[in-house]
């Protein structure tokens, strides 16, 4: 032990402490690389991923910063709700640990049992028989099913080239596109319109959900308004470029960022898909009719998620009045195991529409195709009149 005087101070300073605090430093830091490199060498179904992090985070909103302050300061208690409750740190902490959320029952068995991340899904709006046993299903199909040329139904065909020449005979009115129809899986299919009974093979280049797209863009614009559908093969594109069956959202969504720069009349954006369900649970009858049923879903992870949702909830609402039981419901799809975006951050009146099943027929889909644009007439008109109401208001 030695002893120094600085400006009077008699400092003490001990060689054994001194040593001691720099092994502390040195096992601290050989400990952070032994972490970090844990971290690293795991296999990706047990390392930290990005989307945990996030997921962790979206934990905190601002009231949580909030009652922060106030343990400070408790003035700024005062302009929280009366409701509003402060983080549970250690509901927070044993989510990180575990990946298990306490309020969830469902986390506990959802990242152990294959099939099981449709957990990620809730529902916002049911429709009649929605539960979470017939959630939408979405699963890459195989890739040699993917690319195979298989024949389909000579009615299909017929069908085809009816729609193509009734495209041909429809002109906007005047000659603005409002709404932007684009199909990220746009190979999925009908069975019933193909010469297969085989699920998996569901899919075709031609006869597939772009029709559905067609048909609902042909009676939207019957009804005074103007939609375009993106005609690009988005499948096709993905083998191009060598990328696999889940960047199909990348794929579309540079096409839709391409359609809003070129186009700044559009408004609305539909991502038409087709659900995996068997018949019984995507089929409906009204009047005598059968319909494929329809059921929107919004991704929870943007930003957009409210204004979406909303417009989805208001058009389901709205099917319900006129085509009771053609709506399987409003869903969002959050967290770590989906897309959980869908390019719906792209714009806050987007929506993710599944149509039928792969036991319905293109004439069912074509029945939905026009009782959903039917329907979202009246809501884009009634908005278009509200909106009118208020720029005159202000004049």
């Amino acid at each position: 032990m030695r002893k120094k005087q600085f400006h009077g101070i008699t400092v003490t300073l001990n060689r054994t402490s001194l040593k001691r605090y720099m092994a502390l430093v040195i096992a601290g830091i050989i400990i952070l690389f032994l972490f970090a490199g844990m971290l690293t060498s795991v296999e990706p179904g047990y390392g930290l991923a990005s989307t945990q992090v996030h997921e962790w985070a979206s934990e905190f909103t601002g009231e949580h910063f909030v009652h922060v302050l106030a343990m400070e300061n408790q003035y700024f208690a005062q302009v929280l709700p009366e409701d509003s409750e402060p983080l549970h740190v250690s509901n927070l902490a044993f989510r990180v640990a575990t990946s298990i959320n306490p309020d969830d029952p469902r986390s506990l068995l959802g990242r152990e049992l294959p099939g099981f991340a449709l957990f990620d899904g809730r529902i916002a709006v049911a429709g009649e028989g929605t539960d979470y046993t017939n959630l939408p299903i979405e699963s890459a199909p195989p890739m040699e099913v993917l690319m195979a040329e298989r024949e389909a139904t000579e009615e299909s065909l017929a069908m085809l080239e009816q729609l193509e020449e009734d495209a041909n005979a429809i002109e906007s009115t005047n000659g603005k596109k409002v709404v932007h129809i684009i199909h990220s899986h746009n190979y999925e299919s009908f069975l019933p319109e193909l010469e297969t009974d085989v699920p998996n093979e569901a899919h075709h280049s031609k006869i597939n959900i772009t029709l559905v797209g067609e048909k609902f863009s042909q009676e939207l614009e019957k009804r005074g308004i103007g939609a375009e559908v993106e005609q690009r093969d988005i499948q096709a594109s993905l083998t191009e470029r060598g990328w696999g069956y889940p960047r199909s959202y990348d794929a579309s969504r540079e096409m839709v960022e391409e359609a809003m720069a070129q186009n700044q009349d559009l408004q609305f954006f539909f991502d038409i898909h087709r659900d995996s369900l068997p018949r019984d649970r995507t089929t409906v009858t009204i009047n005598g009719a059968e319909y494929a049923r329809t059921i929107f879903v919004i991704g929870g992870n943007n930003s957009n998620y409210k204004h979406n949702l909303h417009m989805a909830e208001e058009l389901h609402n709205m099917l319900e009045e006129t085509y009771p039981g053609l709506s399987r419901g409003v869903i969002i799809k959050e967290g770590a195991t989906t897309n959980g975006r869908f390019n719906q951050d792209l714009s806050n009146q987007s929506i993710l529409m599944e149509v039928g099943g792969i036991d319905n027929t293109l004439e069912e889909t074509y029945r939905t195709a026009e009782a959903v644009a039917d329907v979202f007439a009246d809501y884009y008109w009634q908005a278009e009149a509200v909106d009118a109401g208020t720029e005159k208001g202000e004049e």
